[in-house]
């Protein structure tokens, strides 16, 4: 793997694939032109082209050699907006006002698709994928409201891309929902810079590497700059640089943090690559360093990651970055790295690009952060308005001014808050992994037991219930004289007063002495308690008192 850092443009990717370009000479001579530029990246280059073209003299001095520093060693990502969101805008200036900015940035995006274009640059490989801006949680209220913004208060064309949408173009279960930006797209940023400084010179401009400005005195109508061996008046200097321009202005220099980030690209991976990563553009999922990449050359993997505010060695972080493509797509678990680099960011306290007329005469194009390549655009040419057409558009970026980003303890915060939200960030992208592990096993759970009681055989009806026989009618009442007496059941037959017989009295014998009680019959005894069959049994003989009685040898019945 190739990870050392040599050279002007190191031992990147970008610097293995990129064209071969002029060996630029070292200011030799005193000059006197209309426009100085100092810093010869994306931001330099544009505003000495767009001076060029509208017929003035302008010079670029450039330390080292073109584009050199994060406009050559970036991942080359054209995107709308800033590092600044969209609501964070409208908060600090009105929604009028960022609405404004925001076209500003669109602008600046299409003047970089247009210059590649037009000058028909060689090897910028322009990829209009579109790029996708994704979340690792399953909050979607904060993209939906972002979206919201961005298309219907400053009309962009984005789109809310729910989970489902994501993972079907990138194969990760790290992700859930995100914003899709259509007109984003990809460069080779390196061949885009060498580009772009071939149609500057062609429009007229003059670019010198390894011409650093050591002084510069900004006063008078004629500015001075001076190089190892040469110096240049002219009536409008430009500082176009971050970091770098401590040396010849600090008090501009303080005002940004560094930042330096690291960038691999890997071996080819084939087909595994494109099962994984399915979506053609740019990617994005943290709002910080981690992570961003996109396909190169078919089938490789450029892959951006980590924060520091000191310069590390990028070897130190391959297996870092490996681990990180890993963890993202599984799939990728035998990814290797070919090539590793650093690069170098300034980013302001608002992060938003320090744009404009610091003094008379004297401009400044610094802080352009992470969306370095469509705010190097526009600011070049809005400068080069304001300084050729007097054009004061460069006056929206008023209210973002120059703050001082607290030196050493500034950095020492700013790496803590990077620490610190890249932790929270993975404990909420667990966190909200486990929340859809639980609902996708109640929602397994839910469609097993429809699926059992889809398949459970029915149940035998029930037997219908047995009829329950209708009640008899009740009888139509009867008049009493009319109703017949009811038969006494089991009950002996009676017998008419006139019809009964008087029991004898027998007559009473003293010697005998009193006659004998008959014993009480029981119940079960008695006449009417027998059946009806006894009662018709036949009757024993009458005794010879009955008789004589019958002879009428008895008392009279009276009558």
């Amino acid at each position: 793997m190739t990870n050392a850092d040599p050279g002007a443009y190191g031992s990147s990717w970008l610097s293995a694939t990129r064209v071969a370009g002029p060996q630029r000479p070292r200011l030799g001579v005193e000059l006197d032109i209309d426009v100085c530029v100092i810093g010869a990246g994306l931001a330099g280059l544009t505003v000495a082209r767009e001076v060029a073209r509208r017929g003035w003299s302008v010079v670029v001095l450039e330390a080292q050699s073109v584009a050199w520093n994060a406009s050559g060693r970036n991942t080359g990502f054209v995107l709308p907006g800033y590092a600044a969101s969209g609501s964070a805008l409208v908060t600090r200036v009105g929604a009028d006002h960022a609405r404004k900015l925001w076209q500003l940035s669109e602008q600046g995006a299409e003047y970089v698709r247009r210059a590649a274009q037009d000058a028909a640059m060689e090897g910028v490989h322009l990829t209009e994928g579109g790029w996708l801006h994704v979340a690792k949680t399953d909050d979607a209220r904060a993209m939906q409201a972002e979206a919201e913004l961005l298309a219907d208060g400053f009309g962009a064309p984005v789109g809310f891309r729910s989970a489902e949408q994501i993972r079907e173009q990138l194969r990760s279960p790290l992700y859930f929902n995100g914003l899709h930006y259509p007109r984003g797209f990809s460069i080779h940023s390196l061949n885009y810079a060498l580009g772009l400084a071939a149609a500057a010179e062609r429009d007229g401009a003059r670019i010198y590497e390894d011409s650093a400005a050591l002084e510069i005195d900004p006063a008078g109508v004629r500015k001075r700059v001076t190089t190892k061996d040469a110096r240049v008046r002219a009536h409008h200097v430009v500082l176009a640089g971050n970091i770098h321009l401590a040396n010849l202005m600090p008090q501009f220099a303080k005002t940004l943090l560094p930042v330096h980030t690291y960038v691999i690209v890997t071996a080819p991976l084939g087909a595994a690559l494109h099962e994984a990563v399915r979506f053609p553009g740019a990617v994005s999922d943290t709002d910080l360093a981690d992570n961003h990449y996109c396909v190169v050359e078919g089938d490789r993997l450029m892959w951006s990651g980590r924060s520091t505010v000191w310069r590390g060695k990028p070897q130190d972080y391959v297996e870092t970055l490996l681990g990180q493509i890993r963890r993202t797509f599984p799939q990728l678990k035998d990814v290797k790295a070919e090539y590793a680099w650093t690069g170098l960011l300034g980013n302001t306290v608002h992060l938003m690009p320090q744009i404009g007329e610091i003094t008379p005469g004297l401009w400044l194009l610094s802080g352009f952060g992470n969306r370095g390549l469509n705010t190097t655009a526009v600011g070049g040419e809005l400068v080069a308005r304001g300084i050729v057409e007097a054009d004061r558009t460069w006056q929206l970026f008023s209210p973002f001014a120059l703050v001082w980003s607290g030196g050493l303890s500034g950095r020492v915060a700013q790496q803590v808050f990077y620490w610190t939200s890249r932790l929270k960030e993975a404990v909420d992208g667990r966190m909200a992994r486990r929340r859809e592990e639980k609902r996708q096993r109640e929602a397994d759970e839910q469609s097993i037991a429809a699926a059992r009681a889809e398949t459970a055989p029915e149940p035998a009806p029930a037997p219908p219930p047995e009829p329950v026989p209708a009640p008899p009618p009740e009888p139509s009442p009867v008049a009493p004289s009319q109703a017949a007496p009811e038969p006494v059941a089991d009950s002996p037959p009676i017998i008419a007063a006139e019809e009964a017989k008087v029991a004898p009295i027998e007559p009473f014998d003293a010697a005998a002495g009193p006659p004998k009680e008959r014993p009480e019959e029981r119940p079960e005894e008695r006449p009417e308690a027998r059946p009806r069959e006894q009662s018709k049994r036949k009757r024993p003989p009458r005794s010879k008192k009955r008789e004589a009685d019958s002879a009428g040898e008895g008392p009279p019945t009276g009558g």
